[in-house]
């Protein structure tokens, strides 16, 4: 294991924005980059991410690992958790859950909820091996403020 799991800091954006890119995470209608500048203003020590050396001869770090948790006082919530493509399977995933579920469970959290997307069976499977509860839900949502 040569990545480590820790808070987001403001130079990670770039690096975050394109794993979400490339895990397909993102959609027209929601500013990636306006979503990190909100959960700045928010819990910012509920954003994590994973990083690993980018070379030997530096600090920098190449984010392989995302999660954005929130808790609103009745329940926690999991968003972007995302891992690179090249790092599947080293536990990157499983780790920011469960270091996102340490920190919801310290502020008194008592349940954790997230949404997956109709189709995605690959990460059911995966929330399903963590232990997460299948709900028959319908979501609703009205945006009060347009990204694009």
């Amino acid at each position: 294991m040569n990545w480590r799991i820790r808070a987001f800091r403001p130079q990670d954006a770039d690096g975050v924005v394109a794993l979400w890119e490339e895990a397909g995470l993102t959609r027209p209608w929601n500013d990636p980059r306006l979503d990190i500048e909100r959960k700045m203003s928010v819990q910012p020590e509920l954003f994590l991410v994973a990083g690993v050396p980018a070379s030997a001869d530096t600090d920098a770090e190449r984010i392989v690992g995302t999660v954005m948790a929130g808790y609103d006082g009745h329940r926690g919530w999991l968003y972007y958790l995302a891992s690179a493509d090249d790092h599947r399977g080293q536990g990157i995933g499983r780790s920011l859950v469960a270091e996102a579920e340490r920190l919801l469970h310290a502020m008194g959290c008592p349940k954790v909820q997230l949404m997956v997307r109709d189709g995605n069976d690959d990460v059911l499977g995966f929330y399903d091996r963590l232990g997460y509860e299948r709900f028959t839900v319908s979501n609703t949502g009205k945006r009060l403020i347009a990204d694009a």
